[in-house]
């Protein structure tokens, strides 16, 4: 058997710096990598950890000049030569190298370079764990290695994440960026529990991880955490979960149970201190449902008067700001100093609008208050509204209000005696001092029953022949039901608007537009219309028929409902599949009739109201739908936080709408009796509901 050749190992030796030159063989042109400046920082603190290869300067005889190129190690050649420029090295100074004498430069070059295996991202973590656990700080480590302290503190981050974790990146069993999504929390036990859970299933994309991890906890950016501010839950103990590698809007706060006490706490001092106005009853939660003042009549208060100073401070504001609207009105763009000026000015008047309230003695004894956290994380003070059973006035007893009224046998005048609010938390009605069981109810009567018949007959058939007397009635019954919840009596017309319960969670529901819309139109009527009643027939009968109509419509309009309520498969649940189908169908007919576009009523698609809330794909095809395929491929290779912001970025203005909010083509929308396919956004659902369907009530838009 042949003996195995031995290979031999190039010498090496010590070369002063002063006989090496750069090597034109060098592959390396384009810069890449740390640079030369950091290499020689490098160099000068760990000394020279690598040797170059050099090869011997032949001269033109094929005698050796004493002189070594270097073709493979130029830019540790070059950060020694800048140490020598700035002295910190001497030009004699012995270099290890290693001396070739055969093969081709350039071949060597490219082999050190094309060789030359990068650290893993997980052994860069594991080691800078080490330095810092050796007594390392962060900037120490940073400035060593010629990065941030961020991306230390990433790294540290990445590092404390379990080692089953790890080993499952290391085997390629998980992306950087799933690991990246772990790191958001310490708990490891919940890392590896969170993996088990989506190494079994599709839900394993890196914002999946994140919500599933942080699903327990509440954002910093959450009215409750805004309202306590965190350095109060955090010196009252709370935990604040961070993420090191994308925007997390504050982070996440992970003890629920005590920033809710911290909160309940804040807001019953508030309401203490409320209390002591003399007020019947004050309600108290984070955040009321809309339309939860419906059923109550609410007071007419009285603003406080403007003292000399304030009005002449309003009247200054009110000129300066009509004096820069004057000069800047042909202007395309306000400078910013200008548009901050006028913002000011607008914040200022607007707490001259906002001024506190006087209300009646009187009514404050039987009225309550509203408190809560505004969208801002700010306290909410709504006051003055009266409950139906709280409707009939106090009666005192004249020998109690003389005697709470009159002198002290010392001749001293009593101080009046306020009851004490009842104050209820978490949005719970207050307690009532009505006995349930003392109300006295109808008794039946055949008689009256069978002469009422009559009488409805006759009603009936009085009222078909009078079609503007039958408009007047149920406009009547409609703002009865609309403005006049908390009366005690009830119309003749069995017809009633149901107004249906709006999802309180969604995003600026109550800052929409057309909430507001909606708000300042019921407020003006509600100012027209009397206070009784019994007074509400003469007050319509004198309306014109413009007026009439437009209060019509204003109250049919409580009864929309276009609302999508995922149905059970199998009809048990309140509307059937087909029933909500048939719903938003209607919806569709009402919205192309009157012409609804969601643009103009103010939507704009955002992070909070859509982006942030569908999957990437999603995402890339409503930027693809808005911009074209162009712009989708500038955001397709983000991370889901970074790719919603810049998407909404890209939309602003285009006027794109999620498919729910669109108004279908005429022909496709049109309403047949025949079943119609479900539109993409409820392709879930069951299509075959059978005769089932049949015994369901007919649910449409308007109810």
């Amino acid at each position: 058997m042949a003996s195995v050749q031995k290979i031999r190992l190039s010498p090496s030796r010590d070369i002063p710096f002063n006989k090496l030159v750069l090597s034109q063989s060098n592959v390396r042109r384009v810069k890449a990598g740390v640079s030369i400046e950091q290499l020689a920082e490098s160099i000068a603190l760990r000394t020279l950890l690598q040797s170059l290869s050099v090869r011997a300067v032949i001269d033109a005889d094929g005698q050796e000049t004493g002189m070594f190129e270097v073709p493979a190690g130029g830019r540790r050649y070059r950060a020694l030569e800048l140490l020598v420029k700035q002295k910190r090295m001497a030009k004699t100074q012995p270099v290890p190298c290693v001396v070739r004498d055969d093969g081709i430069a350039e071949d060597d070059s490219l082999a050190e370079n094309d060789e030359r295996v990068g650290l893993h991202p997980l052994d860069q973590f594991r080691a800078f764990k080490l330095l810092h656990d050796g007594g390392m700080s962060e900037e120490d480590i940073a400035a060593r290695h010629f990065v941030t302290a961020a991306i230390v503190k990433q790294r540290l981050r990445l590092a404390s994440v379990s080692s089953k974790l790890h080993e499952v990146y290391a085997d390629d069993g998980m992306t950087l960026e799933q690991l990246i999504a772990f790191s958001v929390t310490a708990d490891q036990a919940r890392q590896e529990q969170v993996w088990d859970n989506v190494s079994r299933s599709q839900l394993d994309q890196p914002y999946q991880i994140r919500r599933m991890l942080t699903e327990n906890s509440v954002r910093a950016s959450d009215r409750r955490a805004q309202f306590i501010g965190l350095d109060a839950y955090e010196q009252a103990g709370g935990v604040v979960l961070r993420d090191l590698f994308e925007h997390d809007d504050g982070g996440w706060l992970q003890d629920v149970a005590l920033l809710d006490r911290l909160v309940t706490e804040k807001l019953k001092g508030e309401a203490e201190t409320i209390a002591a106005e003399g007020w019947k009853w004050i309600s108290v939660t984070v955040d009321f449902p809309y339309g939860h003042t419906n059923s109550l009549r609410e007071l007419d208060g009285v603003p406080t008067e403007l003292s000399e100073d304030e009005r002449t401070t309003m009247e200054a504001l009110n000129a300066e700001q009509a004096k820069l609207e004057a000069d800047y009105a042909e202007a395309d763009e306000l400078p910013d100093e200008v548009d901050q000026r006028l913002g000011e000015i607008e914040s200022a008047l607007s707490a001259f609008a906002t001024r506190p309230v006087i209300y009646d003695p009187a009514d404050i004894t039987r009225a309550g208050v509203f408190i809560s956290i505004d969208g801002e994380g700010a306290l909410s003070v709504d006051r003055g509204y009266v409950r139906p059973e709280d409707e009939t006035p106090v009666t005192v007893d004249p020998e109690v209000e003389s005697a709470a009224g009159g002198e002290t046998v010392d001749g001293e005048q009593d101080q009046p005696v306020v009851k004490r609010a009842i104050i209820s938390v978490g949005g719970a009605p207050a307690e009532s001092d009505d006995d349930e069981d003392d109300v006295i109810k109808p008794l039946p009567d055949r008689l009256i029953t069978e002469l009422t018949a009559h009488r409805t007959l006759a009603l009936r058939n009085a009222l078909a022949n009078d079609p503007a007397v039958a408009f007047t009635a149920v406009l009547h019954n409609f703002v009865l039901a609309t403005f006049y919840r908390f009366a005690s009596s009830s119309s003749c017309l069995e017809i009633a608007i149901r107004t249906p319960t709006l999802p309180a969670q969604a995003p600026g529901l109550n800052d929409s537009v057309s909430a507001k819309a909606i708000e300042a139109r019921h407020d003006g009527w509600k100012a027209r219309l009397p206070r009784d009643e019994g007074d509400l027939w003469n007050t319509l009968i004198a309306l014109d028929t413009a007026e009439q109509s437009s209060l019509f419509a204003h109250c049919a309009s409580f009864g929309v409902n276009a609302l999508y309520e995922p149905a059970n498969r199998f009809n048990e649940g309140r509307v059937s599949a087909h029933g909500v189908r048939r719903r938003l169908d209607l919806a569709d007919v009402l919205a192309r009739t009157v012409g609804l576009d969601m643009v103009a009523a103010g939507w704009t698609t955002g992070v909070d109201n859509y982006l942030g809330r569908v999957t990437k794909p999603r995402i890339l095809e409503a930027v693809r739908e808005a911009k074209g395929e162009s712009s989708a491929q500038l955001i397709d290779h983000l991370k889901k936080g970074d790719m919603a912001r810049e998407a909404e970025r890209l939309l602003e203005g285009t006027g794109w709408l999620p498919e729910p909010l669109r108004l279908p083509d005429a022909e496709a929308a049109a309403v047949t009796g025949e079943a119609e396919a479900s539109p993409e956004f409820l392709a879930d659902d069951d299509e075959d509901q059978g005769e089932a369907d049949e015994d369901q009530p007919c649910v449409i838009a308007a109810e």
